[in-house]
């Protein structure tokens, strides 16, 4: 049996999280999460996870440890003696916000593997399906990677493509992402990780995307239609949406976007 840990706080975490329960050679002993409303780098106060998924109940049910991390108040270096004690095989960071320092991932025999909405190096760092929508992209794909000291920049273990359509939102393309990462870790749980061939990514190539807010749904009119289309579509439910501001400073949010011809 491979012994793991799990880390994640979203809905994309529980759908891998629920298939790696399916794996028979899998035996996950701890669950480590992040609160909705959390703390980080980029913000002086706390941001929303608008994909947020609770995982105490998963936890409860399967009588396993259950964590959860929120930077400034209890970093993920104050569980170190935990997560030596449990000696894991494996640990899984699907759905993560936090780096994971080398004193962390040394702890694990294989160390942590990211699952990361992008084909790497492209679209690296976050929002990758957003950014990549907004960005007019035909194609995307998962990457699952071993986590180093930068941000997403760890040596690539599979890659799986999948078509980003013309009228797909953007729920539509992280469903599509959901069924590649399955994919993905079947074949993966297949093999003898100890064979698992890893190839380095170009460092020269990665371009780190920064992590996007509310704030930045802001329709500029400046854009042509296609780049509107995309702007809006990118950035549906699950996420706030794309807006216009009213002249009393008020948000109409725009779910659903057409382009017809004159």
């Amino acid at each position: 049996m491979i012994k793991i840990v799990f880390f994640g706080c979203t809905n994309f975490s529980k759908e891998l999280f629920d298939h790696l329960q399916m794996i028979k050679n899998i035996n996950i002993k701890a669950i480590f999460s992040i609160p909705e409303q959390f703390n980080i780098s980029y913000s002086k106060t706390k941001v929303k996870n608008y994909n947020y998924y609770s995982f105490y109940q998963d936890a409860k049910e399967l009588n396993i440890p259950f964590y959860e991390v929120n930077s400034k108040e209890n970093d993920i270096i104050d569980y170190k003696s935990i997560l030596s004690d449990i000696e894991p095989d494996l640990i899984l960071a699907f759905g993560w916000y936090y780096m994971i320092p080398k004193q962390i991932r040394r702890l694990a025999k294989y160390g942590v593997w990211g699952m990361h909405a992008s084909l790497l190096p492209n679209y690296a760092g976050g929002a990758p399906l957003v950014w990549a929508m907004i960005n007019g992209e035909k194609t995307t794909g998962i990457s699952l990677f071993k986590l180093e000291d930068g941000i997403d920049n760890g040596p690539i273990i599979a890659q799986e493509k999948f078509q980003i359509d013309k009228l797909d939102t953007i729920k539509n393309v992280i469903d599509k992402s959901v069924v590649a990462s399955k994919k993905i870790l079947t074949n993966i749980f297949r093999q003898n990780l100890d064979k698992i061939k890893y190839t380095h990514q170009d460092q020269s190539k990665i371009k780190v995307y920064p992590q996007r807010s509310p704030d930045d749904g802001e329709i500029d009119f400046s854009m042509s239609a296609e780049e509107i289309y995309d702007f809006v579509r990118a950035q549906g439910d699950p996420y706030p949406g794309a807006f216009i501001k009213s002249s009393d400073n008020k948000r109409i949010v725009v779910e659903k976007i057409r382009i017809e011809e004159f």
